[in-house]
């Protein structure tokens, strides 16, 4: 084979979906195609070719705009314009323009057809839809599990080996033990008609009454414990852990739907946890110094490399670190309430930004703060700051650095009484200036994390019932998250960073995943949903007119893939003793993932497209 045959032919071995041939095929590939070389400003496709071609780029770039002018696409090297062989549609009426001098590749639409029938992975790529190729690519992008650290992003639902056990209200102590004999379990759950009302165990029989001398034909709601937590059948093992370690109970009733659906124990954690070391929960719990607590976040990068080991979701990833997170926070609230007595009148300390949407990495800042009573008198700031100080500096020692903004609970503005915290968000809502659009990725993305949980839903619930439907408002929150766009195209300079420190990188974080968030922000408040997950909100607003089932998965699959790739960079640099950042040196990219980038970024384009539409946004260009 000729030396420039041979170029061609290893040029085209490296990239999808030329890749997946058969190398017979791929070998006699370079004899059909035709070359042509484009100026820069030369039109595409080049005025003398016909329809009978689909065209890849060797090098060089070209643009694609519409009759307006718009730009629709970008194509570099490795891309594929196969519109003359009716592969894809694209806006009427478009046109291209060579960016820069080009190399392109023909292959007559005929020989792609014979193509097609040797590869069933090659006929794929032309078959299937964005959607398809996404939904495909976000079951590719994760490592092989270590089974290490498998445990880690198990659904609760999954550690539960026998079926709910249960007793009615009614039943005495004798059948309560009759039952969990039976049945060889070390506890029962107690139910009037659907209604869980208390839970007995091994250890309420002893004390409350073998130990008390009581006859086991009273009734068994005699000795149930009453205050009960609960936990969701989908919810992560790791917040089971940290919710049972956190109340000192070894029983954990599990609900599917507000109903019950079985009981988690001690034991059943314990057969999963093994020897991780990232297994911090249980540290954390024990801690009674910040310098104990801060040693144990220093292995919160560990835990985030298990779980990216243990090709856990990046919405798993996100969920356990910040529980993490709050248990932390939790801990250092009770430190410092230790410390200052009782609180003089009720508050909660709210979470804001990642951690609220529950999409923390172990590389985060804090974003919080505190809602309190309107019994508040102006005296009692001097212990409410004490405890703000005290907590914002213990979790800047546990590798929380504060917030660039001092969007914290040690900034006076950000601990406040309810009504000022209402009176905020209606300035905000009513006149949306620059600076609450700025603070719109901290503050309206809050969840409560320690105190009294009604605080924090009066004020969900006055800002929700002020931005459901609040057209204006929500308009100027879509223009704002517009302001986030990905690339068009290929990784060329002009889309990487030059700035000394992050050379020849991509903010995968500010390009890739803030865009998908804020688009989920805007759904979430003008639809008044309560939901703060990023891939809640997406899933809760298709169930409603303001977002498709197929843009909203669209939507997710995209989420998924880039936070994944996310993952998968930072956990590459715990891996190197590197600490994780959000700079991805496209070359760590393969071809497939590159192409699989491209399709998640035209869904997001096409949702942006959508609010601007919808919005009108025109008007605020």
């Amino acid at each position: 084979m000729e030396i420039e045959l041979v170029e061609i032919r290893d040029f085209l071995a490296q990239r999808p979906p030329f890749d997946a041939l058969p190398e017979e095929t791929l070998n006699q590939l370079p004899k059909s195609l035709d070359i042509r070389y484009l100026r820069r400003e030369s039109n595409f496709p080049p005025a003398d070719s016909d329809d009978s071609f689909i065209y890849l780029v060797r090098s060089g770039a070209i643009e694609l705009r519409g009759e307006s002018g718009k730009l629709i696409e970008k194509l570099g090297e490795g891309d594929i314009y196969p519109v003359p062989c009716q592969l894809i549609d694209l806006e009427q009426g478009h046109n291209g323009t060579a960016v820069e001098d080009t190399l392109l590749y023909l292959l007559p639409c005929e020989k792609l057809r014979e193509l097609r029938k040797t590869s069933a992975t090659f006929d794929q790529h032309f078959s299937e839809s964005i959607r398809e190729r996404l939904k495909r690519a976000v079951g590719g992008t994760r490592p092989t599990p270590s089974n290490n650290a498998a445990h880690m992003s198990v659904e609760v639902h999954e550690l539960l080996k026998k079926p709910a056990v249960f007793i009615n209200v009614n039943c005495s102590i004798q059948q309560a033990a009759k039952r969990m004999t039976e049945n060889n379990v070390s506890s029962v759950m107690i139910r009037d008609g659907d209604k869980l009302v208390g839970i007995i165990t091994d250890r309420d029989l002893r004390k409350r009454c073998i130990a008390e001398g009581l006859s086991s034909d009273q009734p068994a709601r005699l000795i149930m414990s009453t205050n009960l937590e609960s936990i969701p059948h989908n919810a992560l093992m790791i917040h089971a852990l940290l919710l049972m370690t956190r109340l000192h109970v070894h029983h954990l009733p599990v609900l599917k739907d507000g109903k019950i659906f079985g009981m988690l124990t001690a034991s059943d954690l314990a057969r999963q946890q093994n020897t991780n070391s990232a297994f911090i929960a249980t540290d954390i719990r024990k801690s009674n110094t910040i310098e104990d607590l801060a040693l144990a976040c220093k292995r919160l990068p560990d835990l985030q490399l298990h779980l990216s080991n243990a090709s856990a979701s990046a919405l798993h990833i996100g969920e356990s670190v910040s529980c993490i997170t709050d248990s932390v926070t939790r801990r250092l609230i009770e430190m410092a309430e230790e410390k200052l007595g009782a609180p003089p009148v009720p508050y909660v300390w709210v979470a804001g930004g990642s951690q609220a949407r529950r999409e923390q990495t172990s590389h985060s800042d804090q974003d919080n703060a505190l809602i309190i009573s309107n019994k508040m008198k102006p005296e009692h700031d001097t212990y409410f700051a004490a405890l703000a100080k005290f907590v914002t500096d213990g979790l800047n020692t546990c590798g929380y650095v504060y917030c660039p903004g001092k969007a914290m609970a040690s900034n006076p503005k950000w601990r406040r009484p309810l009504r000022a915290w209402c009176e905020y968000f209606n300035g905000w809502i009513d006149k949306p200036d620059p600076m609450a659009l700025m603070l719109s990725s901290i503050f309206f993305d809050l969840s409560p994390v320690y105190g009294d949980d009604n605080l924090f839903e009066a004020l969900q619930g006055s800002i929700l019932a002020k931005t459901k439907n609040n057209g204006i408002f929500i308009a100027y929150m879509a223009s704002n998250a517009l302001q986030h766009r990905p690339p068009l195209g290929f990784f060329r300079i002009f889309v990487l960073i030059h700035d000394g420190k992050h050379d020849d990188t991509f903010d995968i974080k500010h390009r890739g995943i803030v865009p998908i968030t804020d688009i989920a922000r805007v759904l979430a408040l003008a639809e008044g949903l309560p939901a703060t997950n990023t891939t809640d909100r997406l899933r809760a607003a298709m169930q409603t007119s303001s977002l498709s089932e197929e843009m909203g998965e669209n939507l997710e699959d995209a989420l998924e893939f880039i936070a994944i790739l996310r993952m998968n960079h930072q956990a590459e640099q715990i891996r190197n003793g590197v600490p994780p950042d959000n700079y991805l040196p496209p070359d760590s990219l393969s071809e497939l993932e590159r192409t699989h980038l491209k399709d998640a970024f035209k869904v997001i384009q096409s949702m942006q497209e959508t609010l601007e539409s919808r919005y009108q946004l025109g008007r605020f260009g």
